[in-house]
């Protein structure tokens, strides 16, 4: 058995990631066998990420409040606590919190064997965060 015991201060994304004010949290990083990290993220209303791709994946656990995602060029789903999203290897998407609420989740993703585990894209402009969410 592995005891990690990882602590370092909540970091505010680069904002070539995400527009608004982000915090996140690195609550786990496994070693080998192991390679899954999960990260807390913390956003205002109004924030979000930009455009981004996982090699490997990524599922989201929406731990609480009310946000929005979009895979590119599908429709823009609202999300509240307890869903879970799961965006399937190297598909673009973004998510952020709702206009007027704040959101926070869990990302669960693993690197390549290159050790990346996001390529960044565009920021999400007014209008696509603003298109009509599909009700879940």
């Amino acid at each position: 058995m592995i005891i990690s015991r990882t602590y370092e201060p909540s970091k505010s994304p680069s904002t070539e990631q995400v527009t608004g004010r982000v915090w996140s949290d690195l609550i786990a990083v496994g070693g080998p066998p192991f390679r899954v990290g999960v990260v807390r993220v913390h956003l205002d209303p109004g924030a979000r990420t930009c455009w981004h791709q996982h090699p490997l994946g990524q599922i989201l656990h929406i731990l609480s409040g009310q946000g929005l995602v979009q895979e590119r060029g599908g429709p823009v789903h609202a999300v509240r606590a307890g869903d879970t999203v799961v965006a399937s290897p190297r598909t673009w998407h973004w998510h952020g919190a709702s206009p007027h609420h704040t959101m926070s989740h869990l990302g669960i993703q693993q690197p390549d064997p290159e050790g990346n585990d996001a390529t960044w894209g565009d920021k999400v402009t007014d209008d696509e965060y603003l298109a009509a969410p599909t009700k879940t």
